[in-house]
């Protein structure tokens, strides 16, 4: 394994150098092509794969893994660019003869949803949490704080102890595009956070340059996305919910509780950090359709031909 993530991080470099000097790719470009490599050695580093034994499986497992997360499919396009230029350098270096990534088939374009979750499923997801563990405590945390302010789960895993300020009861987030925003935190979640932090994360044997994180894993290193779906997944199947789940479902169950519940658009647009109304609106249709559903079920009419 250690052999494998010494290989991606010396072809990442040569990458760095390729879409920057070569290619004269903008920075920002750079700097997304760049994260999506890093999302794919790391991926890799785990299943003990270097670069070049990367085949065509390895990447619709990847692929399956990224969706699982509640990726959209303009995300999960844009990440399949940057491998192929990635590996398009490599056959340009002849370190591989063929492009494995130009095999992989593009995600459609859609505004499918994930399940929502009721309150009812979130009760059931937090009581499968062992409290007196303490990585079972942190989840139910975890769960709290995502679908009480409608993070996306790379933003919970980012969100530092800088981020939160306590007295005014709002978290400080660091979005898509690096861009901020200020989310409402409730007190029930407030205070789940901060016992845990005072009660559970001051015992773990923080790593050097870890210590801003909030949430850690048991080897003082903050976690990673991967590790929150598969907590999520772990937790939806032992209380029994038969739904397609995955972090994101908390987020837009965030939103469709705000929407249904009457709350302004615009209000919900800037707590989620979405750069287009367009984007939040999608969170109507779907209210729509559940207000139908309302009426067909108690509205005597619906029932006749």
């Amino acid at each position: 394994m250690v052999e494998a993530e010494q290989t991606w991080r010396r072809y990442r470099r040569d990458f760095e150098a390729y879409i920057k000097l070569e290619k004269g790719l903008a920075d920002n470009t750079v700097s997304a092509y760049l994260r999506d490599v890093d999302n794919m050695a790391q991926f890799m580093t785990e299943l003990n794969i270097e670069p070049e034994g990367v085949k065509i499986d390895h990447l619709q497992q990847l692929l399956k893994s990224i969706y699982d997360m509640g990726i959209s499919s303009a995300s999960q396009r844009r990440m399949i660019s940057g491998w192929r230029m990635f590996y398009r350098m490599l056959v340009a270096e002849d370190a591989m003869k063929d492009n494995p990534v130009d095999s992989l088939d593009m995600p459609g374009k859609n505004n499918h949803l994930p399940d929502v979750l009721t309150d009812e499923d979130i009760t059931k997801i937090q009581s499968t949490f062992d409290l007196s563990k303490p990585e079972e405590a942190r989840n139910n945390v975890i769960v709290e704080v995502m679908y009480g302010c409608g993070l996306r789960v790379s933003e919970l895993v980012e969100l530092k102890l800088s981020n939160i300020y306590e007295e005014e009861e709002y978290l400080q987030v660091i979005g898509k595009g690096n861009k901020e925003r200020w989310v409402p935190i409730n007190r029930r979640a407030l205070r789940m956070m901060m016992d845990y932090i005072h009660t559970i994360r001051s015992h773990v044997n923080i790593k050097p340059g870890e210590e801003n994180y909030v949430f850690q894993n048991r080897n003082g290193r903050h976690l990673t996305r991967q590790m929150v779906f598969i907590m999520l997944k772990n937790a939806v199947e032992k209380a029994g919910i038969k739904k397609h789940i995955s972090p994101h479902s908390l987020r837009h169950s965030f939103a469709t509780e705000l929407v249904e519940n009457g709350a302004d658009l615009r209000s919900v647009q800037e707590m989620l950090g979405h750069v287009s109304i367009a984007t939040t609106e999608i969170y109507t249709h779907l209210s729509r359709s559940t207000l139908r559903e309302t009426i067909a079920s108690f509205h005597p009419h619906y029932a006749k031909k």
